[in-house]
C-alpha cells in the first residue's frame, strides 16, 4: 500500500478498514543468498539498500525480538554532520543528504526535523576548536556557523549566560542537523525492504554461526538452521558476542547510555542543544517532553539500564545549563548498548572468514549514521569492497595505527 492525503483521507471516511501491514510475518527458509544478523536501523537499512541499489532479494534480517527493539528505539534521535576528521566528515554528510529525501524515498513519515543543532563552547580553547571543525564542516560542504555569545543568546535565550564556571562564550550552529522519530525509521526502512521481497523474521535468535574451511556457511538459530553464502553482523552492542560464535574477537568494549524524557511541556526549544563542558545534550519532542542525556555510564554492561550517580551527573549538567528545566518531572529513562571502539569511530568490514562481514562500533553516533550505514554496509556485502564514504572503516586500523580519533581520547576504552 503506497500512502498519501488521499489514502489517509479515503481511510477516515471509510472506518480505518482497507488499511494493511506493514511487512509480511514469513516463516524462514532453508536457504539464502544473504543473512543478516539484527533487525534494528543498521540492519533493515542494509536490507533495503541490498534489495534497492543492487537488486539482492534473497536476503533474510534475523531478529531475536522485535524489529526496531533495541538501539534504534532507544536513544535521543539527534541527525547531523558535525565530524571533524576526514574519513568520518564524508560520511556523515552523505548519511545527512540521505536523511533529508528519505520520507520522499520510503514513503513514510519519519518525522526528520532539521532543527538546527546548537554545541555550545565555554573557553577560547573550545572557540578555536570549534571554529576549526566548522571550516572543516563548510570545506565538506555541509552547513556551519560560529555564533558569538550574543548570536547564542538571540537563538537560546533561556540558557545560564553567566554561570562562574562555564559561562557561554558562544557556540557552533549547524542549521541543516536536528532530529528523526526513532522508531518510525526503523518501521519505514523494514516495509520499504519487505516491499522489494527480503524476508523480515523476528523473534529467531541466532545461536550460532557456521564456518567451514574458512568460509562461512550459514547459521543456526532458534528457528532452525539456515544457510547462506554471505552473513552480516549488524547487532551493535551485542556484536562482540555474535562474533565470537565464529571464532573472532572484535576491539569494542560494550557500556550503557542512559536517556531521559520529561512530561510533556509546552515548546520552549526549538532546536537541539550540546553543552560542551558536561556532555549534556537536549531536545524536545513533538509530544513536548524534553529529551536528554550525557555521558556513558563507564563500566562495561549488556544491560538496557543505567545507574543513579550518572543519572545525576547528567541532571547536574542540565541544570547548570539551563536552570529552567529544573520542575520539569522526569517520565522515564532507558539505556542503549554502545559497542566502543578503541579510537570513537565504526568499523564497516569484511573479516578474515571469507563471506563473512561486520558493521558495529558505532560507539554514540549509531542513529545518525542508519541510512549511510546501510548504504555502505549493502555496498560492501554485494560488491566485496569498501564504499568510498566508509573506506576508512576498516579492522586492520587497530593493527596499523591508522585511528579515527573523533575525541582525541586515544586508543584506550576507559578513555571513551
Amino acid at each position: 500500500m503506497r500512502y498519501s492525503a488521499l489514502r489517509l483521507l479515503k481511510e477516515g471516511l471509510t472506518g480505518q478498514k482497507g488499511w494493511t501491514p506493514h511487512w509480511r510475518d514469513p516463516a524462514p527458509k532453508d536457504d539464502y543468498d544473504i543473512v543478516l544478523i539484527g533487525g534494528g536501523g543498521h540492519g533493515l537499512s542494509t536490507a533495503y539498500y541490498l534489495a534497492k541499489n543492487h537488486g539482492l532479494t534473497n536476503v533474510a534480517v534475523l531478529e531475536k525480538g522485535y524489529l526496531g527493539g533495541g538501539n534504534v528505539g532507544r536513544n535521543t534521535t539527534i541527525v547531523r554532520a558535525n565530524y571533524f576528521l576526514d574519513g568520518n566528515s564524508q560520511f556523515y554528510s552523505h548519511s545527512l543528504k540521505l536523511w533529508e529525501g528519505l520520507e520522499q524515498e520510503l514513503n513514510y513519515n519519519v518525522m526528520h526535523s532539521q532543527r538546527g543543532l546548537i554545541n555550545l563552547f565555554h573557553s577560547d580553547g573550545q572557540r578555536d576548536a570549534f571554529a576549526r571543525r566548522g571550516n572543516a564542516m563548510v570545506n565538506q560542504g555541509d552547513d556551519a556557523i560560529l555564533l558569538d555569545r550574543e548570536g547564542v543568546r538571540e537563538h537560546l535565550p533561556y540558557l545560564d549566560f553567566d554561570n562562574t564556571r562555564f559561562p557561554v562564550y558562544g557556540g557552533l550552529l549547524h542549521p541543516r542537523g536536528g532530529t528523526a522519530r526513532h522508531d518510525a525509521v526503523a518501521w519505514g526502512y523494514a516495509r520499504g525492504a519487505d516491499r522489494r521481497g527480503v524476508d523480515l523474521i523476528q523473534n529467531c535468535e541466532v545461536t550460532g554461526i557456521d564456518v567451514a574451511a574458512g568460509r562461512v556457511t550459514g547459521v543456526q538459530t532458534t528457528r532452525g538452521p539456515i544457510r547462506a553464502r554471505k552473513v552480516g553482523i549488524v547487532t551493535a552492542g551485542r556484536s562482540g558476542q555474535v562474533a565470537a560464535m565464529a571464532g573472532m574477537r572484535l576491539p569494542i568494549e560494550s557500556h550503557v547510555l542512559q536517556a531521559f524524557v520529561t512530561e510533556g511541556l509546552k515548546p520552549v526549544i526549538d532546536h537541539v542543544v550540546s553543552f560542551g563542558m558536561g556532555h549534556f545534550y537536549i531536545s524536545q519532542s513533538d509530544k513536548g517532553g524534553l529529551v536528554f542525556g550525557g555521558d556513558l555510564d563507564f563500566y562495561a554492561s549488556y544491560a538496557q539500564r543505567g545507574n543513579l550517580p550518572m543519572a545525576e551527573h547528567v541532571m547536574e549538567a542540565g541544570m547548570t545549563l539551563m536552570p529552567m528545566i529544573g520542575k520539569a518531572r522526569v517520565l522515564r529513562s532507558w539505556g542503549g548498548i554502545m559497542d566502543m571502539t578503541p579510537d570513537g569511530s565504526p568499523i564497516i568490514d569484511k573479516t578474515h572468514i571469507d563471506g563473512l562481514y561486520v558493521d558495529c562500533g558505532w560507539c554514540y553516533g549509531g542513529f545518525k549514521a542508519v541510512p549511510a550505514s546501510g548504504w555502505c554496509f549493502a555496498h560492501l556485502i554485494a560488491r566485496d569492497a569498501p564504499h568510498e564514504v566508509a573506506a576508512k572503516y576498516r579492522l586492520d586500523r587497530f593493527r596499523t595505527g591508522h585511528l579515527l580519533d573523533e575525541e582525541g581520547t586515544g586508543s584506550q576504552h576507559n578513555l571513551h
